[in-house]
């Protein structure tokens, strides 16, 4: 897969199969659109083009809203579309300026002009262009005078609760890993590099690697202790991951730390990528270190349990 940091970088491609969206997630209804884009490239000996936007439009237009968190960084994003067989990602910078371009402009200058569109795929109830003027009745009407033609894919709902990046940020938020796992179609991730802690852990028998989030604005699931995996120089582990504020030891700062099994090196500054399996418990403070370890043992066998 190609990616293309800006639109003056991308030339036409041969029959381009075209969608475009934000993508957070890249959930299951997502890789229904994406599904569709590759089987008609395939029957049109075409090529697959993602057009997504960075920072994400929210973060632009309502830069007061603090409270946005994304399910991907873009290059957890990127790694997504990969592995759907995306063949060019072409990353358009979202600035206020971009933001005032018209749908009329967005299909003559970028659809038509910069990618050379021949056919465009788009999910249920798609807008774009300033105020989302834009919608699948204009690129129904404008296709055929542009030379591309336009599918919709409909509504996707998953056992009845209708697929959104909104659905899955909440399931993360109330540790409900098993609706947001579903949606999503993979495991829930984060990435981080590895930093100096405390070093408790190691006390009690069970040491951590701390895990310092690269992204402000990385959606980080509820305090609590989680079943994950993780994914260290190509190699997969199982783990038992804490997030919250050590309350057994006062802590003041919210903390990710994974106890990886069967693990012993030193990897402070490298990288690490977490897939959440399961939760286990919310956080609670406990009366001393001893009962802290006892619980920690208690929690790492219902840890096994679950993976198998």
């Amino acid at each position: 897969m190609r990616i293309y940091y800006s639109i003056d970088d991308f030339s036409p491609v041969k029959n381009a199969v075209v969608t475009s969206g934000t993508f957070d997630g890249v959930h299951v209804g997502h890789k229904k659109i994406l599904s569709r884009l590759t089987e008609i490239a395939r029957k049109t000996d075409g090529e697959t083009v993602v057009i997504t936007f960075w920072p994400h439009p929210r973060l632009v237009l309502y830069p007061d809203d603090t409270q946005l968190r994304l399910l991907n960084t873009f290059e957890e994003k990127a790694e997504l579309l990969k592995k759907q067989g995306v063949n060019h990602l072409l990353r358009i910078p979202f600035t206020k300026e971009f933001s005032q371009l018209s749908s009329e402009e967005f299909i003559t200058t970028i659809l038509v002009e910069k990618i050379g569109t021949r056919k465009l795929v788009i999910g249920y109830d798609h807008h774009f262009g300033k105020n989302r003027e834009g919608s699948f009745e204009q690129l129904k009407l404008n296709g055929p005078r542009y030379g591309f033609e336009v599918e919709e894919i409909p509504r996707q709902d998953i056992d009845n609760i209708a697929v959104s990046s909104t659905k899955i940020r909440q399931s993360i938020e109330a540790a409900d890993l098993e609706t947001a796992n579903h949606l999503l179609g993979q495991p829930y991730t984060l990435s981080g590099r590895v930093i100096k802690g405390d070093q408790i852990g190691r006390q009690l028998g069970y040491p951590t690697a701390n895990i310092e989030v690269d992204s402000l604005y990385k959606l980080i699931p509820a305090d609590g202790i989680y079943a994950v995996r993780v994914r260290h120089a190509n190699e997969l582990y199982h783990g038992a991951l804490y997030i919250g504020n050590r309350p057994t030891v006062d802590g003041t700062k919210k903390v990710i730390e994974v106890n990886i099994f069967n693990f012993n090196r030193e990897i402070y500054g490298e990288s690490l990528t977490v897939e959440f399996h399961s939760f286990i418990r919310h956080d609670k403070k406990l009366s001393s270190l001893d009962e802290l370890k006892s619980q920690i043992a208690v929690d790492k066998e219902h840890v096994l349990l679950s993976f198998q």
